[in-house]
């Protein structure tokens, strides 16, 4: 079974003469404990194309040390990577390929550098005895695989590592790191040893070019794909690992992406994008059940928290728990079976080819600006519309479903204006901020909703077997207030994103 280590450490140039200052003057380290020199011998892995090295992944397995084994590495932030570990074995793990499958879709892994490595190791330790960072002075060979391609094969350099021990206050690494400047010792230029292998050996991966005529509609909607396109591509591992949040970031990116298409139809083909259109609805359906059973849990479970407790007849909690625990296996199930089905490498694909061959039309080399700004505001009409037809009905169930279909028009104007701040800027950000509100409000409404059906069919359940329906009546009514709740605020919170002059400030 792999096992995930958070790794907080910071590098430093040296040479095999730099001499490593005195640590135990460190404020909190009481000794520095000098534990020999190990041999460390790794094969990175990447596609041919280095993918896993353009988003800064690495893949290795490495014998020697202490920890021998596949290790897969995750950036979190500057200098922090989540280290994925697997037992030594002569293929690469089946957990891992999964982590790697967005980059690596049908292709296979296959060895880029060796690195062979002597680590002299010291460990800085408290007055227990407490390990609270490792150093390691590294002689690193470099070995380019296969030999004989790029502009040179072998490199050969050394360098310092400090790296945080479990529970260690990161501001050890800041007091470590003015010790070592005192004495000429600064940050390394490459995040990590294989970045500059890579640059070393040969050539290393380049960002990706801008797609389009700078300035053109087809420029700035591109841009915008790319970036939603690279964040599925990145969800897709941490939605697998069950990150926090993963499921909902990969599905605001599938619905992004969608409402893109959608809004801006005239500068990219619709014959292209529609059918793309689909696939990404169907993802973020898939995705889509986890997502919708975690808010619904949580507000519940919520609901339950906030009531006396004298109010709270029966195994209410008890129920809820096993709700939550049936329904979420299985709505994970789902989620995981979508990211391995072919029809989703398929998509990943798809959008690939898009952003390689772009369907342009007329319109995409035309002025962003003037493209953009028309595109949102005929959004923010659409949305109106909506608006305008819900709050004409009467309470019930039509006007519940007006207030939903309002929902989805305000998520693609904001989304719109998103796509366009980096074009429009302030006018589009005020745009976006007003309607995320009325987009708030209508998702409050329509939770409220829903887990008053939800509430109703436990409580039915309860009744059924004898127990007391007594609380589920109680939340279903609370349920009610808010979504009545919401209705009164409606149109306020509209007024203000509907406000004269909000969408003609769009083009200067």
């Amino acid at each position: 079974m792999a096992e995930t280590k958070r790794e907080i450490e910071r590098k430093y140039e040296a040479t095999g003469e730099t001499p490593v200052p005195d640590l135990a003057r460190v404020p909190g380290v009481a000794a520095v404990v000098d534990r020999g020199v190990m041999e460390l011998d790794a094969v990175y892995y990447d596609t041919p194309d280095l993918r896993l090295a353009a988003d800064a992944l690495t893949l290795r397995r490495r014998t020697g040390g202490d920890d021998a084994g596949w290790h897969l590495k995750f950036p979190v932030d500057t200098g922090i990577r989540d280290e994925i570990r697997a037992p030594l074995a002569d293929t690469l793990p089946g957990e891992l390929a999964g982590l790697l499958r967005s980059r690596v879709r049908g292709g296979e892994v296959v060895p880029v550098v060796r690195l062979r490595s002597a680590r002299d190791v010291r460990h800085l330790v408290d007055a227990d005895g407490t390990l609270l960072a490792e150093l390691s002075v590294d002689t690193v060979h470099a070995e380019r695989l296969p030999k004989g391609k790029g502009k040179g094969t072998e490199a050969t350099w050394t360098e310092i590592e400090v790296e945080l021990a479990d529970g260690t206050d990161p501001a050890l690494l800041d007091a470590v790191e003015k010790r070592l400047g005192k004495k000429g010792i600064t940050p390394s230029a490459s995040a990590s040893k294989l970045a500059r292998a890579l640059a070393d050996t040969g050539d290393a991966p380049r960002p990706p070019a801008a797609p389009g005529e700078p300035g053109t509609a087809g420029a700035a909607v591109l841009a915008y794909a790319r970036e939603q396109i690279e964040a599925i591509v990145a969800q897709d591992p941490a939605v697998r690992r069950d990150l926090p949040d993963a499921v909902h970031q990969l599905r605001v990116a599938c619905r992004r992406l969608r409402s893109a298409f959608k809004t801006y139809r005239r500068v990219l083909d619709r014959d292209v994008t529609d059918p793309l259109g689909e696939e990404l609805k169907w993802l973020a359906g898939e995705l889509g059940v986890a997502r919708d059973q975690e808010v619904l849990d949580e507000r519940l479970r919520a609901r339950v928290e906030d009531l006396p407790r004298t109010l709270v007849l029966g195994p209410v909690k008890a129920r809820l728990r096993r709700r939550h625990a049936a329904r979420g296996r299985s709505a994970r199930h789902q989620a995981l079976a979508a990211l391995d089905s072919a029809r989703y490498l398929s998509l990943l694909d798809g959008l690939d080819a898009l952003l390689a061959d772009p369907p342009l039309r007329k319109a995409a080399g035309r002025s962003a600006e003037k493209v953009l700004a028309k595109a949102v505001r005929k959004d923010h009409g659409r949305l109106a519309t909506r608006i305008e037809r819900a709050l004409a009905l009467d309470p019930g169930e039509e006007r519940d479903l007006a207030l939903h279909e309002a929902r989805k028009a305000a998520k693609r104007a904001r989304y719109a204006a998103d796509a366009a701040r980096p074009t429009l800027g302030k006018p589009a950000k005020r745009l976006s901020k007003r309607v995320k509100a009325v987009q708030s409000l209508l998702g409050e409404h329509q939770d409220a909703v829903v887990a008053r059906g939800a509430v109703r069919e436990l409580g039915l359940v309860a009744h059924g077997v004898g127990e007391s329906a007594f609380t589920w009546g109680l939340l279903y009514g609370h349920e009610e207030a808010a979504a009545e709740a919401a209705e009164r605020e409606l149109p306020e919170v509209w007024a203000r994103a509907s406000a004269p002059g909000l969408t003609a400030a769009l083009t200067r």
